[in-house]
């Protein structure tokens, strides 16, 4: 047997399996953590960032919390392996489509950024802001010629995908990775609507982060490109201000409990 097809097996065997579940659930709980944080900074009463670092922070605060975000890590950590074997070998229901698996090389390097992050923080081993790092990793490449161009462009692809996501929840696109099939009619509608509406708002939330990186570029302002502490921030800064930070927060808290649905049905 070679060594390509023994591979090949082990990206599709019962260990990826229970990995890609375990990163799932991971996923889930920090973007419930996230729709967690963006409520209590929509009434007021958070100070610190309100993204993905500042999640796995609020973790360790709490009793057990570092034991929980050690296997948060672990499970982001295997989320990105899973992701990448997606990468490679193509997407269950998509075949060998290029797009999916472009997707997924994607998700791949960010939740793989993402569990560095958990594991430093888990470790004691401390990071700087996240929204700091990419305000500097910003200013850094519009200090080349051309640069400001490409933040732009990165802005503009960020757009995109957010508002692909919330085509993707509205059209209920993610319903074929999911064996709907197992779950009963009343279980199918509660998992349809959290979907339909935790991927949507999720969306909005990409897409206003392309935005703010377009602007950066635009107005050659790297601090305008915070990421998803700074969209949320933005956020509460509009005329409706807490109360439209709000629907969208208890959008990310619907798409983490929908996350826990994904990680138990989704097909892998």
């Amino acid at each position: 047997m070679s060594a390509t097809v023994t591979v090949r097996r082990a990206a599709h065997g019962d260990a990826m399996t229970l990995l890609a579940r375990w990163g799932l659930a991971a996923r889930a709980t920090l973007y419930l953590l996230i729709g967690m944080l963006a409520v209590a900074l929509a009434t007021g009463s958070r100070r610190g960032e309100t993204d993905q670092r500042g999640a796995f922070e609020e973790l360790t605060r709490h009793t057990g919390g570092t034991v929980l975000l050690w296997l948060i890590a672990i499970g982001l950590a295997g989320y990105a392996l899973w992701r990448l074997s997606e990468a490679i070998f193509g997407v269950a229901g998509e075949g060998k489509k290029a797009g999916p698996r472009v997707q997924s090389l994607a998700r791949a390097i960010i939740y793989g950024f993402f569990a560095v992050s958990a594991f430093r923080i888990a470790s004691h081993a401390g990071t700087s802001s996240q929204a700091g790092q990419q305000e500097l990793w910003t200013a850094k490449a519009m200090q080349h010629p051309g640069g400001r161009w490409a933040v732009g462009i990165v802005g503009a692809v960020i757009v995109i995908c957010g508002l692909y996501l919330v085509w993707e929840g509205f059209s209920r696109k993610f319903e074929k990775y999911l064996a709907m099939d197992r779950m009963s009619p009343t279980t199918r509608k509660v998992v349809e609507f959290l979907g339909v509406v935790g991927t949507a708002s999720r969306g909005v939330v990409f897409a206003l982060v392309g935005v703010l990186v377009i602007t950066a570029a635009v107005d050659y302002n790297p601090q305008k490109a915070g990421g998803l502490d700074r969209a949320l921030r933005e956020l509460a800064d509009t005329a409706v201000g807490p109360w439209l930070l709000g629907v969208v927060a208890i959008g990310l808290a619907m798409f983490g409990i929908y996350g826990f649905a994904e990680a138990k049905w989704r097909r892998t």
